[in-house]
Parts: C-alpha cells; structure tokens; sequence
C-alpha cells in the first residue's frame, strides 16, 4: 500500500469513528423508546407514551435539515475539519445528559428536556454527515468516490449495530428488573468517553485538500446559503436530489433498520433481547454490501442501483412482514402446556401471569390485570423457538440488504452533483430532509397508522397499514429519479 493510500485510509478511519459514535449516540434513543416511554412520559396509558416517545425521536430527524443549514454554512466558511468536531461535541453532550434525567415520577419537566436534547441531537447530526462524506469524497480520487466514501455510509448502520450490542450486553449483565430500573441508562452515559476518544482523534486530521486550495485561492463562498438556494440551477439539483433520491433512500432505511424492530416488538410481541440479537447478526452480515455497491457504483453509475434497491423495497416489503408476523401469530401454533400464576404489576396490582409453552419451542408469557370481574391483559411476550432464528435473520438481512443499495452509493452521488465551495451546505439539506423528515417519520407514522386502523370489528388492526407510507414514498421517489435523474447525475 503506498503512501497516498495509507494516507487515504487514515482519513476514512477517523471520519467513520466519529461518524459511527455520532450514529450510536442518535439511535440508542430508538433502539430504548419501549422503556424511554415508561420512564419519561406520564403513566396510565402505555400506547399514547409510546407514541409521545416515537414523536421524540422523530422530532430529532425533523431538526436535522436546520443542522445541515446551520453547520453546512460554517463548513463552507472555515472548513469540514473544524465544523464536526463541534458536532461531535455537541452530540455526546447531550446523549450523556440524557443518561441523568430523574424518571417522570421524580421530575414532571423530563419529557420537555428529553424533548430539548433530543432536539440538539438532531441539530448535531444534521452538521456531521455531510462534513464526514464531504471530507471523505474531497480526499478520494473522481473514479472511486463511490466505493470510498461507502465506508462513511457503513457508520449508520454499524452504529445502530453498536448501540444494540452495548444494550444486550447491559441486558445480559444484569436482571431484567435492574436494566428497567438503572440499567437502561449505561448506553447513554457510555457515550462521553467514546467522543472524547473521537475528538482526540480527529483533532489530528488535516483539512480537506480541496477545501484548503480553494481557501487559499480566495475562492470560498462569501454567502452559502443564498449561493446554495438562490440559484436556480443549483436549486434544481437540491430538489432532484431530495424528490428523486434521498427521500426514497431515507424511507428504506428506516424501514429496514428501524421500522422492523418497531413492528416485532410492538405488533408481533416478540421478546426483545431475541429482536436486537437477530437484528443484530442481520446488520453485520449485511454491512460489507454498502461497500460493494459502493464500488458498482463507480462502473455502473449510482441511479441503477439505487432505484432498483427502491423498487425491490417497494414490491417486498408486504410479503416480508406479513411471514414476520405469520410466524410469531401464537393462534397458529399447537400448546404443549400451559400454567396460570398469580403475581403483581410493576405497580403493585394484583395480576395472573400465563405461560404457555408450543411444540415449536416457543414460549409466550401473558400478564393479565386482575380486576373485581374480570382479566384484562396488559403486557404480551413471545419468545420464539431456535427454529425461527435464521428464518428471522435471513429475511431482517434481506431488508438491509435494500438499504445498502440506495444507501452505499448515495454520498457519492451527493457530492459529485455539487459545486466545491457550497458543497457541504447544498448536499447536506437534501439529504438531512429525506433521511431525517421523510425516513425519520417512518416508524412513527407506521405505528399511528396501525393504531388507526383498528376498529371495533377489527379491534387487532391491519399489521401492514404501516407499511403504506414507506412503500408509497419509495414508489413516488422510483418514479421521479427514473424520469429526471440522467446518466450525468448518478455517473461523475
């Protein structure tokens, strides 16, 4: 390996670390929202918290298109280097303050400062993402961009895998009763040291080669903003990338990596430990492929790839789910035995707890509110036999797989649409608004449109009406980019 290489692979290293830890600090907020929700938000109704913790964590994704403004223009002014290590900095903050919040019970103001740095989170996202690609594809040689900067694009994915390891590993060590009481709260205090290792680092990097001669040169913006938005033509490809890009490839990741877990915890009951873990092999297995469609993309153009992962999305999504669901359904499967305990809440009722155990090795616990007259069931675990296990993981890898092609390619498509000197403000917004408004409402506006599909005479819902948003913004998004996006926009 030469020097320029070496040199390369330094800089990839130290941009992904923080990339990754900055994606860590984002999505273990996710990856906790069923016990966030009973920590932070009123008791009594466990639906509307959760869905006031999903309206949380979707109001940091709404955020990061103004992030991508905000730290954009101070990209383009005083340079990529500089703008994310505030990012960074600001990021670890506030997931570590997170970790110290008093439970609502002790502290009535904790979802409005749960709100707060949820909002800072996302501000802080929306400024390193753009940095960390810009940087990378500005120290990359023009024929390999795509398979370079698909290293950056492997730090999303990677992260949420972290945050799901450290959260087992807490879950793991510890009784359930503890990691629900105080142990939820290690991830999110973990996060300081791991920026601190990143900040270190990255203050050793230099400035992006490009971005230092065109300084030098006198030749950066003076008004990135207004260059970036108030040009036509450079609007138009603002807009081209947002509608024929971005907003589809924002859809299917959240759809793959986040909506997935949403759907098997909350609409098929499945235990969660047993979900982080096969999410978790799924992810690793799968993440090579970023950088391998990331490299197709140098020979083949990144518009192929991208808008057939869009289109498999579009048509498999329905099957998929519907065979997750089918094969946690309990109603199909045949009883071996079954036992009916009498135990007590977390509140102190007095409840009966059935456990019923099926011939496939499945196990599922029913918790039951004992009232004067009658049992009402408050809280439903399946825990599915080994069997499932690699049925689970293959069609979970199937799902990320779509994700590694609209998203291996898409840094490198983003950046080549995009002058130098307002390249960090004109990709960042795009992208920050597909990934963060129309990919960030994902697992939120799955779960209100499940919830709204019950009625009386259908009181279980449709378990696919979630599915509708995504498939239906990926399509509109397959639709514009095979119309308007040419060969010069997915090829440098």
């Amino acid at each position: 390996m030469n020097q320029i290489n070496r040199n390369l692979y330094r800089v990839i290293g130290a941009s992904s670390l923080g990339t990754l830890i900055e994606w860590y600090d984002f999505y273990i907020f996710g990856s906790l929202a069923t016990i966030i929700s009973s920590k932070f938000f009123p008791p009594g109704n466990p639906t509307a918290a959760f869905l006031a913790t999903l309206a949380t964590f979707a109001a940091g994704f709404i955020v990061r298109p103004f992030g991508a403004l905000v730290f954009g223009r101070l990209g383009d002014l005083v340079g990529r280097k500089y703008t994310f290590l505030v990012t960074l900095v600001i990021m670890g903050g506030a997931t570590f303050c997170i970790g110290l919040i008093p439970d609502y019970n002790s502290f009535k103001a904790a979802p409005l400062v749960v709100l707060l740095l949820r909002l800072l989170q996302g501000l802080a996202l929306g400024g390193e993402y753009g940095g960390a690609a810009t940087y990378v594809a500005e120290h990359s040689p023009e024929h390999r961009r795509g398979y370079f900067t698909s290293w950056i694009q492997t730090t999303a994915t990677l992260g949420l895998f972290v945050s799901l390891a450290v959260i087992l590993i807490c879950q793991r060590s510890m009784s359930t009763a503890a990691f629900e009481d105080w142990g939820w709260r290690i991830p999110f205090l973990l996060s300081i040291g791991l920026v601190g290792v990143s900040v270190l680092i990255r203050m050793k990097m230099q400035e992006s080669p490009l971005f230092s001669r065109l300084k030098a040169e006198g030749k950066t913006a003076s008004n990135p903003l207004k260059e970036s938005f108030g040009h036509k033509a450079n609007l138009k490809m603002v807009l081209l990338a947002l509608f024929g890009a971005t907003m589809g490839q924002g859809v299917v990741w959240y759809t793959g990596q986040f909506y997935t877990q949403t759907f098997l915890l909350k609409i098929c009951s499945l235990e969660a430990a047993q979900v982080n873990t096969w999410i978790g092999i799924a992810l690793l297995l799968a993440t090579p492929f970023f950088v391998i469609f990331g490299a197709l993309s140098d020979k083949i153009g990144r518009k192929t790839i991208m808008l057939t992962g869009m289109l498999l999305a579009v048509f498999c999504y329905r099957p998929i789910f519907k065979a997750f669901h089918s094969m946690s359904d309990t109603s199909l499967k045949t009883i071996a035995s079954s036992s009916a305990d009498a135990g007590r809440t977390a509140d102190d009722k007095p409840a009966v707890v059935n456990t019923i155990h099926y011939t496939d090795g499945s196990k599922l616990v029913s918790t039951q509110l004992q009232s004067a007259d009658n049992l009402r069931e408050i809280k439903k675990v399946v825990t599915l036999g080994d069997d499932h296990r690699w049925k689970f993981v293959g069609l979970i890898f199937v799902l990320v797989l779509f994700v590694t092609m609209v998203y291996g390619p898409i840094a490198a498509f983003l950046v080549e649409l995009f002058p130098i000197h307002i390249r960090y403000t004109s990709m960042s917004l795009p992208y920050h608004i597909g990934n963060g408004v129309f990919g960030g409402l994902v697992p939120f506006i799955g779960t209100l449109m499940y919830e709204y599909s019950k009625t009386p005479a259908n009181p279980g819902g449709d378990i696919l009406a979630g599915l509708w948003y995504p498939i239906g913004i990926a399509a509109v998004c397959f639709v514009i980019g095979i119309l308007y996006l040419t060969r010069r926009h997915s090829v440098h």
